[in-house]
């Protein structure tokens, strides 16, 4: 699938109006959304873990609308019934990125009669990981982006004029309380500068720990309200010449705290830099 990269602070890790596709969900589309059943789609290879971890996700976490499973073969045959909605995953680069990058995003999109799966309806889209990146990397993570998916859903059935306005803003309003909470980053995920509690605290005077990803889950799990994490979306050892994402999410409230990227380099590596940390601690 291919999406305009546009207003690159919008763009990675909010919603339809940057990473989707052209379109705008209307309040009637958000309010249709409501009244379908959601069809997840799992993945072709049996073997994914992500076909077994989501079923699990969605009997957890899913409850505004009914849910089930079916096949890729089967979405290509469904998705083209407005009763339903859909929540799956695709390959995605964007337009005019001289990267060439390829990600994986999950979609919440609406059924109908496009003829092209981009020019269904998102309802909300959320990076996981780059395309090449070993599950492990984000399947951890998969329950919480699928209760911001959720929570974004209802937020904008009650708030619709939001959709239409700097839908960014929003969550950008959260990054003032980040300080208030408990920051957890896995140690694979830091630059040099700041890979040791020692280093951090230099320029974070706040509360963080160095954790495992078990820990994040754990976090996840309980909905832990004293806790933000690191979701970071970088090419790991599959590219160089590429972007690292950076957002700071909620473990309960699967709100952004923090957003920001870099182009990788020597200098700036794949991973949350102290630059990072100085803006969190203003």
């Amino acid at each position: 699938m291919k999406l305009n990269l546009c207003l690159i602070i919008g763009i990675l890790f909010t919603l339809q109006v940057t990473f989707g596709q052209d379109y705008i969900p209307s309040r009637d589309d958000i309010n249709a959304f409501f009244n379908t059943k959601t069809l997840v789609v799992l993945q072709d290879n049996p073997l994914l873990e992500y076909n077994y971890v989501i079923k699990d996700v969605m009997k957890q976490e899913w409850k505004i609308t009914e849910y089930d499973f079916i096949s890729m073969k089967e979405f290509e045959e469904l998705r083209k019934d407005p009763k339903y909605s859909f929540l799956y995953m695709t390959q995605v680069m964007f337009d005019n990125d001289k990267t060439d990058a390829k990600y994986r995003f999950i979609h919440l999109s609406l059924g109908g009669d496009y003829f092209r799966t981009n020019q269904m309806p998102d309802i909300a889209s959320v990076p996981l990981a780059y395309y090449n990146v070993e599950e492990d990397n984000y399947i951890y993570k998969l329950a919480l982006l699928v209760r911001f998916i959720q929570n974004h859903a209802k937020l904008v059935k009650e708030q619709p004029e939001i959709v239409s306005e700097n839908v960014f803003k929003h969550y950008n309003d959260n990054m003032k309380d980040i300080k208030t909470k408990t920051l957890y980053v896995l140690e694979e995920e830091l630059s040099k500068e700041v890979n040791s509690a020692a280093r951090i605290k230099k320029v974070y005077p706040y509360k963080f720990q160095i954790v495992t990803k078990e820990d994040i889950t754990e976090a996840i799990k309980n909905k832990d309200e004293n806790v933000v994490f690191l979701h970071k979306v970088g090419p790991g050892e599959t590219k160089m010449d590429a972007r690292c994402y950076k957002v700071v999410v909620g473990a309960a409230d699967a709100n952004f705290y923090y957003f920001d990227y870099h182009r990788i380099s020597d200098k700036k590596p794949d991973g949350l830099l102290e630059s990072d940390f100085k803006k969190m601690a203003k």
